[in-house]
């Protein structure tokens, strides 16, 4: 991995990473929609939006703006900063008091903390991301006075999450985009769910009294060459214990029933909901060949490591922050009536990431 402020370059270099990136740079969408335009990354140096940000700057006439608290990590993470088409800001997005200064014509909001252990230990800041953070970027993309000269054409995409669907209530075996399942608010591990939830009728809230063009792709369990090994999430765990030769750790009986996707579909998928979805309409990125059961892709991923499975009980503050769901299969046929196709499956997905980090760790 890279020192801190040592540019990231060598997934950049890697031929399958490209592969994947230039794919998603060429999808049969219309570019001219953003050729010429700025475009705004809240949660750049995350694993979603490095990959945005890596087929953005694919192409030739978009403007690039990273918007975050360190710039330390975004040299790391974002090796564009010689780039006339890419810039940093400095920004918080639970600061009401700073505001960025770049006008932009896209933001994603793609800021949040997103994973068990952020949700237990910084509780508080896992529901202001969503829900302060979220205000403070559609004041600014749609305040209620336009500064003189301001776009009236901005458009925010907001990445909400499976989460929102809370536990499968029984009666359903796929989430489609109007399904509302069960979340017990008096917990500690409800913050982020309910704060997704609230964030989307923010947003509505915000296309009904100002007219403000906000699109809502639903986000499912992804991973793929640009995840972080600092992520706690399981999926994540298993990989950094696949890439170092160890056993993979599994820490339930490992019968939940997930939905996954690869980084590089995701983006695709974001894109999609941006350039051909309408707003305020929900679209859940999925796909039923990354459907999975967590013991199933923790043996996936060992058999690749030539390791196996051992199973070991969570400590206090993971499980603190883990999902209590059991079953969490979305349907993606709306988003598939846009025109996305996902190109891997789980095992394929899973595959090539472990062969891309492999190569480039």
């Amino acid at each position: 991995m890279a020192e801190v402020g040592r540019p990231d370059v060598q997934r950049l270099e890697d031929k399958l990473y490209m592969e994947d990136v230039d794919r998603v740079a060429a999808l049969p969408l219309d570019w001219s929609a953003l050729d010429g335009h700025t475009v705004a990354i809240t949660g750049a140096t995350g694993m979603i939006g490095t990959f945005l940000v890596d087929v953005l700057m694919r192409r030739v006439d978009i403007d690039v703006v990273a918007l975050g608290r360190s710039e330390d990590k975004a040299r790391t993470r974002l090796p564009y900063f010689e780039s006339p088409h890419f810039s940093f800001e400095r920004y918080d997005v639970n600061d009401p008091d700073a505001m960025p200064q770049v006008q932009a014509d896209v933001v994603f909001h793609l800021a949040s903390n997103t994973h068990p252990r952020a949700y237990a230990t910084d509780p508080i800041g896992t529901i202001t991301s969503n829900m302060q953070g979220l205000r403070n970027l559609l004041e600014w993309t749609f305040p209620e006075k336009a500064p003189e000269g301001a776009t009236t054409t901005r458009k925010l995409v907001f990445a909400s999450s499976n989460e929102i669907y809370g536990e499968n209530r029984g009666d359903v075996d796929l989430f489609t985009e109007d399904y509302c399942g069960y979340i017990d608010c008096c917990t500690l591990r409800a913050g982020y769910p309910e704060a997704k939830r609230l964030g989307e009728a923010l947003c509505q809230a915000y296309i009904a009294q100002r007219g403000a063009a906000v699109y809502i792709p639903r986000v499912t369990r992804t991973y793929g060459p640009t995840m972080l090994m600092s992520d706690t999430k399981a999926i994540s765990q298993f990989v950094k214990k696949g890439l170092a030769g160890e056993d993979v750790v599994l820490k339930s009986e490992g019968t939940q029933l997930y939905s996954y996707q690869y980084v590089a579909d995701t983006v695709a998928g974001l894109l999609y909901v941006l350039l051909t979805g309408e707003p305020g309409c929900a679209y859940n990125i999925a796909d039923p060949a990354s459907d999975i059961t967590l013991r199933d892709l923790a043996a996936a991923i060992a058999d690749a490591a030539g390791t196996q499975v051992v199973f070991d009980l969570p400590d206090a503050v993971e499980r603190a922050g883990y999902s209590t769901a059991t079953k969490a299969l979305l349907d993606g046929s709306r988003l598939r009536a846009l025109g996305w196709q996902p190109a891997y499956g789980i095992r394929e997905g899973m595959a090539r990431t472990l062969r891309i980090l492999a190569e480039i760790a």
